[in-house]
């Protein structure tokens, strides 16, 4: 069994380096950019960033496997780029923990059923799908983990929207200009968001993009559409000198009340879930009184 297990290993070893893929000229100038666009994105993220400790070792098992990942041309879901800006998470880490999981979700079964076949006194044959399923699952829970942080994340972001785009607005109407109204509404609140876009103004006025260009491109990077909408509402303002004042505050209020009316739903759907769990407790409760009669009955 020791042999045949080097054997195989050396094989395994031998395949997978001679299946490694040649890499040409300008394949690999298009990874280092890519390589670079997200370091930058990643530098960018301040508030929920910036006391966010990460384990070297996972960001080199990250790493290594996020070039093997990209010499093959293989490419994650594309909701995964804007839940990771908004979640703070490296990309290294995401695939760290997602090949974690799989290795985890692989071994529970031989550590969970191994002990109870030994103790019961079978044969501990594992089946190679109960451990497949596993690994899969365990693949994908960083991933489910990762969108619902976002979903709760992006829906602080869009409220905190609403009242830039009511601070924009008034000081629009103050006589300020585009940039100058834009600073001031970033300077009323510290929270992460905010945060957020105050920094990408500032890295915009450094790089010299026009700020509503950048909030474009945040937009575009934590998939929020209100972002982008200010973006080519600011841009109509400054190179046409159209007069958006009272659009911007329509669109602050239409999303004030798209809010309340997904806070309404979300609080419905809580409101049933608890009415069926009193009617699952209601039903066993019948059970439960109904059952020494029936016995008594039937005996």
């Amino acid at each position: 069994m020791l042999c045949g297990a080097l054997g195989g290993g050396g094989l395994l070893l031998a395949g997978w380096l001679l299946a490694q893929p040649r890499t040409s000229g300008p394949i690999a100038l298009v990874q280092l950019d890519a390589r670079m666009a997200r370091h930058q994105r990643e530098a960018g993220l301040t508030a929920d960033r910036r006391h966010l400790t990460e384990s070297p070792r996972m960001r080199r098992l990250g790493s290594d496997v996020a070039g093997t990942l990209d010499a093959r041309g293989v490419r994650l879901p594309g909701r995964v780029a804007p839940a990771l800006a908004l979640t703070g998470q490296s990309y290294e880490l995401f695939l760290a923990r997602s090949l974690g999981g799989a290795l985890v979700g692989f071994l529970v079964p031989v550590v969970v059923l191994g002990p109870l076949t030994i103790i019961a006194g079978f044969t501990p044959v594992i089946p190679l799908w109960f451990m497949l399923i596993g690994a899969l699952v365990g693949l994908l829970m960083p991933y489910v983990q990762l969108l619902r942080a976002a979903d709760d994340l992006r829906r602080d972001f869009r409220h905190m929207v609403s009242s830039f785009l009511d601070l924009v607005s008034m000081n629009l109407a103050g006589g300020r200009g585009v940039p100058e109204a834009l600073q001031a509404a970033t300077s009323i609140s510290d929270g992460w968001a905010m945060l957020r876009i105050c920094d990408t103004l500032e890295a915009a006025r450094l790089q010299g993009i026009t700020p509503w260009a950048a909030l474009g491109q945040l937009g575009s990077e934590v998939d929020v559409d209100e972002l982008r909408d200010l973006a080519a509402a600011l841009a109509l303002v400054a190179e046409d000198g159209a007069k958006v004042r009272s659009s911007l505050t329509a669109r602050a209020e239409s999303m004030r009340k798209r809010e309340l009316a997904d806070a309404e739903g979300r609080a419905a759907a809580r409101s049933q879930s608890m009415l069926v769990a009193q009617m699952l407790l209601a039903g066993g409760f019948l059970v439960f009184l109904m059952y020494p009669a029936v016995a008594k009955i039937l005996g």
